[in-house]
This record gives C-alpha cells, structure tokens and sequence, in this order.
C-alpha cells in the first residue's frame, strides 16, 4: 500500500512511464478511491490518499514503504522514467532510483 496526496496523479505517473495498468478502483467510505496498479504479473500496489488513511488508520498516514523493483527491462525503464537518478553499481548491484509526482523514492535494480 502506497499513501499518496493525489491518487489520480501518480496512478497516471505509474500509468504512462512504467506501464502499469489498473487492476481494480474500489470506492472508500469517505467519497475517494483506491487505485491498484498491476505493475508486473506478480507485483501489484495499492494507491490510497493520505486524507483516507488519516481518517481511518492515523497510526500508519506517515509511513511510506521503501520499494526496490527489480526488472529485466532495466534500461528502457531507466530511459522513459522522466528524472531517473543515474545508474550506480551498488555491490555488482546496478540501480537507479527514481521519484514520482510527489517526491516518493523508488528504486530499480537490473535483474
């Protein structure tokens, strides 16, 4: 679960450089709606506003998740993700992070 400002604005983020399709929109108490985004055929997150969670779970509204990705695409997906970190070696390890509309931090590895 991924606690966002704008649902809608980083679901599109996720949408149009990582490919990400909606998998399921389902209609909260309080008029929003979670987003799940099916990322890979395994893989899939759940969009939720901050305004929800704090309503309805404070104890969790300030946590964010720290998600490592680790693709087979790793270079087109460095190249369409607007604002991609460099890639770096971590250990034989390569990466790059990137951050969505919000400032999140994501980071990617090549698998």
């Amino acid at each position: 679960m991924v606690y966002v400002t704008d649902v809608e604005k980083v679901v599109q983020f996720w949408q149009d450089h990582l490919g990400a399709r909606v998998a399921e929109i389902n209609p909260l108490p309080d008029g929003s709606n979670n987003v799940v985004l099916k990322i890979t055929p395994e893989v899939e997150l759940a969009f939720f506003s901050k305004a929800f969670i704090a309503q309805y779970s404070p104890e969790v509204a300030t946590n964010f998740p720290s998600l490592m990705f680790f693709s087979d695409q790793f270079n087109t997906l460095h190249h369409q993700i607007p604002g991609a970190g460099p890639v770096v070696d971590n250990h034989g390890q390569l990466t790059f992070n990137f951050a969505d509309p919000e400032g999140n931090y994501f980071v990617v590895a090549k698998s």
